[in-house]
């Protein structure tokens, strides 16, 4: 059966204090709305993103990076289920199943999700909310069942009485619903509520009177709903996701050797007898190989694709770049836009300067195998290092290096004797 998402990022998120969209903030190098589409999209086939506040910069990500998405505007923003509600039109033949799911909850699983719409088959629904237990549930809209345990409602905590409060059950903002039953509903729902807003909520009230059938299915993992309303949040959420990154990379075999003060992004592939040494911070999507040590204090900013037997060591950065196996880029260094062959060697404080600030441009550094580099050389792109060739200490490249040749632009050593003698008197 097809399946397609609705995905509710239009909110403005007053309590970022921020001018930018609360779904565009980062963990890591990629934005909490990314997390979510990329934990859809080997479920679904399309994903329509609904969006408000600051609307053109959130199409833009979604155009950028996910062909199969579309963005839908929500004006005015009348709440969850008039958000839901703007999709109609673009799905007004669709008779597969759609999931409904929050931009601001990153650490939501594709593994959950599956299970998810499973049990909305198994149990034949025609509409299945997603929940959660938390001991304390503030905040969140509860889920009120039947005494046989069936689900009943779900009570948005403001509209809640204290007995409705006391539940721990709670609605993890995730839906999965047989579209064309339960699309008659958005065209029903009624704002009677203490906000005055079209509540998503209520589409199981409507569908329990419609005798459709209507489950809740229980999360395992209560944390994989914890939304983002506040850099505090934020902070929270991003702390979560690292350490199950590193939780993941340990029990796979590699080496975090500090993992208090070790920053690895969800998308980056790290292979096995591999040591990440303390204050690394690797975000955006990498691949590194086997049998590496990476740090300490380095950073990989993204796209970058390390191989086998390779040494990123102190305070280097890697950009974008392509480094083959048995290559040393040891500390202090700039590596941006490259290419590395094999059993290069980069001295201390080498930077590729890949950017020239009036074209706005970036170039690219290639270094063919069997090259060094000196160390305070600055490689200035676009340029090759062409194999076995050196640049002694202090060089400034800005040609081609043929191969097996020595590339030297310092100028001669003098030696003024008792210089400091006569200028002391």
């Amino acid at each position: 059966m097809s399946i397609k998402s609705v995905i509710l990022a239009a909110g403005k998120g007053t309590r970022m204090k921020s001018e930018t969209s609360k779904v565009l903030h980062e963990i890591l190098g990629k934005p909490l709305l990314g997390y979510v589409l990329d934990n859809v999209k080997n479920i679904t086939d399309e994903n329509f993103v609904i969006v408000g506040h600051c609307a053109q910069e959130v199409t833009g990500f979604v155009n950028k990076n996910y062909p199969n998405s579309k963005t839908i505007l929500q004006t005015p923003q009348l709440g969850t289920g008039h958000a839901v509600s703007m999709a109609c039109p673009d799905l007004e033949d669709f008779d597969g199943q759609v999931i409904i799911l929050c931009g601001d909850t990153p650490l939501i699983k594709e593994e959950t999700l599956k299970k998810f719409i499973d049990y909305h088959n198994s149990k034949n629904s025609d509409l299945t909310v997603m929940s959660a237990i938390f001991e304390n549930p503030a905040n969140y809209g509860r889920i009120i069942r039947e005494d046989n345990g069936a689900l009943k409602c779900i009570v948005e905590e403001k509209d809640a009485t204290p007995e409705q409060k006391a539940v721990k059950e709670v609605n993890a903002g995730i839906y999965c619903l047989n579209w064309s039953k339960i699309k008659p509903a958005f065209s029903q729902l009624t704002s009677n509520n203490a906000q005055g807003e079209y509540y998503l909520t209520d589409i199981i009230e409507w569908g329990k009177k419609k005798s459709l059938k209507v489950n809740a299915y229980i999360m395992e993992d209560n944390r994989e709903i914890f939304g983002i309303n506040s850099r505090l949040n934020l902070a929270q959420a991003a702390k979560i996701m690292n350490e199950r990154k590193l939780n993941e990379l340990m029990i796979n075999g590699v080496t975090i050797v500090d993992p208090d003060s070790t920053w690895i992004s969800e998308d980056t592939e790290i292979g096995t007898d591999t040591t990440i040494f303390p204050f690394t911070y690797i975000e955006g999507k990498n691949k590194i190989g086997k049998h590496c040590n990476i740090g300490p204090c380095a950073h990989l900013r993204g796209g970058v694709e390390v191989e086998d037997y390779i040494k990123i060591g102190n305070f280097v950065e890697v950009k974008k770049s392509k480094i083959s196996s048995h290559t040393n880029v040891g500390h202090l260094s700039y590596i941006g836009d490259s290419e590395l062959g094999s059993r290069v060697n980069i001295g201390a404080g080498t930077i590729t300067a890949n950017y020239d600030p009036i074209s706005k441009k970036k170039s690219k550094t290639v270094l063919k195998d069997d090259v060094k580099i000196g160390s305070n050389s600055v490689l200035v792109a676009p340029v090759e290092v062409e194999e076995g060739a050196n640049v002694g200490a202090g060089g400034i490249i800005t040609k081609n290096i043929p191969a097996w040749s020595l590339a030297v632009t310092r100028s001669p050593l003098k030696v003024l004797t008792d210089w400091v003698k006569k200028k002391l008197g």
